[in-house]
């Protein structure tokens, strides 16, 4: 709880004249506190308002890394390991933002058609889906693999595939209109 020495004598002293000096409001104790702490060079009062939590959450993606970053504010609060899109089918680089977030996705194959629905052991999008980028047609999306050892590699359909662990983690950190930005 106490870091500092000075802070323990501090809050001694205040705890002190609170309860052993009735002519002293428990205000008029604390009055001086914050002075006498920022004053000092060895302490530095915090402002717990700026919380991490308060602050917008963005992503940025590195294709050339394969690699998600996800800020709070300008603070980097984790970086996972990705799968992106193999040649032809490249990941789409720019500004977006997330459009959709789904649970147990249906994967519909961009070439045949074929759906493997949401909740199936072989449906290549895992149990989560954050969508970020559409023509209209096609879609692309942070989303769990059950191939695992394609992540850090160039192999998806344009998508970030990420470990099953780190999309169900993401998911509940991010919502809809969160910026992801992906640079080469």
């Amino acid at each position: 709880m106490f870091k500092r020495p000075l802070q323990l004598f501090i809050f001694m002293g205040v705890f002190w004249l609170y309860f052993f000096n009735g002519e002293i409001s428990l205000a008029d104790n604390f009055r001086g506190v914050e002075d006498t702490l920022s004053n000092n060079s060895g302490i530095k009062p915090t402002n717990y308002t700026e919380d991490l939590i308060t602050q917008p959450t963005e992503i940025k993606i590195s294709l050339r890394r394969r690699r998600l970053n996800l800020y709070r504010g300008k603070t980097r609060i984790k970086s996972y390991p990705i799968a992106v899109g193999r040649r032809g089918w490249e990941t789409p680089t720019g500004n977006f933002q997330v459009i959709e977030m789904l649970k147990n996705p249906t994967w519909i194959h961009p070439i045949t058609g074929k759906a493997i629905l949401g909740g199936k052991p072989q449906n290549p999008l895992g149990n989560y889906w954050i969508g970020f980028w559409t023509n209209g047609h096609n879609w692309v999306g942070f989303h769990g693999t059950p191939n695992p050892e394609s992540v850090g590699k160039a192999v998806s359909h344009g998508c970030i595939r990420m470990y099953n662990k780190d999309i169900k983690e993401l998911f509940h950190q991010v919502s809809p209109g969160t910026p992801v930005t992906v640079v080469r």
